[in-house]
């Protein structure tokens, strides 16, 4: 929500102090109507009063039944006496709500009018008198001082060391030689409670020293009357015109008055010209950010361009075009879910159908990693898919950056992926067409997708998220791999780039990627290489071959990864037991005989999966061994004697 132009609060503060001191000025003329105010015979007597605005600030009192109350320091007291002659008055505590069940031990608890914290009146134009404090100050009690459990009931041992210490200020004896000794008292909290409820004590005033009352005299001389401004916080004193005519008057000089009429004519106009130069701001600074919205480039634009040539860069298509081809991204249209957005059928305006990914909103109310995060993806996605060109891999159509949110356009695959043909609610139907040459086939696509990412592309581009959730499937059954957002370049100039003994380059970045496919050696090292890609790989082998799930929370914790549960069954000869029961029927799929068939793909699948990356195979290993797997399958013997 926007906030008020400046110029705006001004007008309402002002106008709202010239109305609060109307009203109060119109409450204290009116003071003069006698109503009942114990111990005042008719309305209260300036500097008291019960309206606010009117009196002394410090002298506001509530009147109420048997005894008017004033508030002091946030502290409530009732109103004993109070001689006009005099400039005292006499006080007792209002009995606050005492603490019960484990604080009811505690003697003071027990009796209503002994205050459970010290009585300060500093800052306030009062202080206790010196007879109260010295009748305080000489009390003590009778049988030798027996201290109650101090850790427990720490303010009674205070008042029966120091009983004057209840009064703030009296701790040290003052005008004590004025008067005979108290005595002693058996029941010291009960002579406290007794005392406080019928004598109160007595505090006094000194008008001399409080400026409000020498501007008072100033005021009362000019007719006037004396309030203060209720609404300020600094409660700032004022002078009322006279009864008879309810309006406020400043005291500008000795002799010197404000026209009220001229006052308020003045503060009218000035408050015209404040709104129209408010008025003004708010339209000059909507055309200033609506111009600003126009002329500011995109951020992502100006990052695809510093790593990127305009020309090489995809086309750039606009929020609204989007989603007028999904219509408005109906749910309807969503052909896919996942981590990082949401992907919809779009037919653009020359008729092609693509698909769109919708990245998760990145605007104010995400979090500002978040926010980088998907932003960092959008851009390496476009980079990467910008600079490659394979059958085997997705192609990008183009993409929009609005702060509405970040769109990737993709050509469309409409066959579903591969976890779809394996895990999806029709799988069953699905894995029909998945035939034993067909899953070599899509194996050998997918691995020369990567071949060509880890030995074609200058520099090496590392997926970090091959899995078969991202491995789309086409209508005659070939594949294509999408999904760049995780991708990294393998370049000295992203991170640092170390070679190691065994000359392979690693890039040290965070881990990402999806569990079940994550290679353990990268969790642990923080050294991304190709070979990360080859244990991901080796795990979608793995579902190929029995058709069950990366990660499945339903088998038994040693083997709720894939890995771990195919690794351990091929080491046990048991490889049997998790082939999938469709290929079990594949003659051609189980026969290992001539070196092929689900025995040969294990052993690869096995290799991939290899703890330490040293021990796997490369891209251009594993296509070669996907050949010969697929002439063994095809029944090519001359080319596998070859071979």
């Amino acid at each position: 929500m926007s906030q008020p132009p400046r110029s705006f609060s001004l007008v309402t503060l002002l106008v709202c102090s010239v109305f609060a001191i109307a009203e109060a000025s119109n409450a204290c003329s009116s003071s003069s109507s006698p109503s009942l105010c114990p111990p005042f015979n008719s309305s209260p007597p300036f500097p008291f009063s019960s309206s606010p605005g009117c009196g002394h600030p410090n002298f506001q009192i509530h009147c109420a039944t048997p005894r008017a109350v004033v508030l002091i320091n946030n502290l409530s007291f009732s109103l004993l006496r109070y001689d006009p002659q005099s400039t005292t008055l006499l006080l007792s505590p209002v009995s606050s709500p005492r603490l019960h069940s484990n604080r009811s031990y505690c003697s003071s608890h027990r009796f209503s009018s002994v205050p459970v914290q010290f009585i300060d009146l500093s800052g306030s134009p009062f202080r206790v008198s010196d007879s109260s404090c010295s009748r305080l100050s000489l009390l003590r009690p009778c049988s030798p001082l027996i201290l109650p459990n101090c850790s427990h009931c720490p303010w009674d041992c205070k008042l029966l060391k120091n009983p004057a210490r209840i009064l703030h200020g009296c701790e040290r004896t003052r005008g004590s030689s004025s008067l005979a000794e108290q005595g002693c008292q058996g029941d010291l909290f009960g002579f406290l409670d007794d005392f406080f409820s019928r004598f109160g004590f007595e505090v006094e005033w000194d008008e001399s020293q409080d400026p409000y009352f020498v501007k008072c005299r100033s005021c009362v001389a000019k007719d006037g009357v004396c309030g203060y401004n209720s609404s300020d916080p600094n409660k700032g004193f004022l002078c009322f015109q006279s009864r008879s005519e309810f309006s406020p008057v400043w005291v500008v000089g000795r002799d010197k008055r404000v026209n009220h009429v001229a006052v308020l004519c003045l503060i009218f106009a000035l408050t015209c010209l404040l709104m129209a130069v408010s008025v003004g701001i708010a339209i000059f600074r909507s055309r200033k950010s609506r111009m600003s919205s126009v002329n500011e480039e995109d951020p992502a634009a100006l990052f695809l361009r510093r790593h990127r040539s305009a020309s090489l860069l995809p086309p750039v298509f606009t929020y609204e075009e989007l989603e007028s081809a999904t219509n408005k991204f109906d749910p309807k249209r969503k052909i896919g879910d996942g981590g990082f957005g949401s992907v919809y059928l779009c037919h653009l305006r020359d008729g092609q159908l693509v698909a769109v990914k919708h990245l998760h909103h990145y605007g104010a109310s995400a979090a500002a990693a978040g926010k980088a995060f998907s932003m960092k993806s959008f851009c390496n996605e476009i980079l990467i898919l910008s600079s490659i060109n394979h059958p085997n891999l997705v192609k990008l159509h183009g993409y929009c950056s609005d702060p509405r949110g970040l769109l990737l356009i993709y050509e469309y695959v409409p066959n579903g992926t591969l976890a779809d043909h394996l895990h999806g609610r029709k799988s069953l139907y699905r894995k029909s067409t998945l035939t034993w040459q067909v899953r070599v086939e899509i194996a050998l696509q997918t691995a020369l997708a990567l071949e060509y990412l880890h030995f074609a592309v200058t520099p090496p581009v590392v997926h970090r998220d091959i899995t078969s959730s991202n491995i789309f499937v086409e209508r005659d059954m070939r594949i294509k791999v999408g999904d760049f957002g995780l991708s990294r370049v393998m370049v000295l100039s992203v991170t640092t780039t170390v070679t190691s003994a065994s000359s392979s380059e690693y890039v040290c970045t965070g881990p990402q990627g999806t569990p079940g496919y994550l290679d353990p050696d990268y969790h642990r090292s923080f050294r991304l290489t190709e070979k990360s890609d080859v244990y991901s790989y080796g795990v979608v082998l793995m579902e190929l071959i029995t058709g069950m799930r990366a990660v499945d929370q339903r088998r038994e914790k040693r083997e709720m990864a894939l890995a771990d549960l195919v690794v351990s069954k091929i080491q046990m000869g048991l490889l049997n037991q998790v082939v999938d029961p469709l290929l079990a029927l594949d003659a051609a799929a189980m026969s290992g005989g001539d070196g092929g068939g689900v025995p040969a793909l294990a052993e690869l699948a096995f290799r991939c999966v290899a703890a330490d990356k040293d021990d796997r195979p490369n891209a251009r290993e594993i296509v070669a061994e996907l050949r010969r797997v697929g002439r063994c399958t095809r029944g090519d013997g001359d080319d596998v004697a070859k071979s």
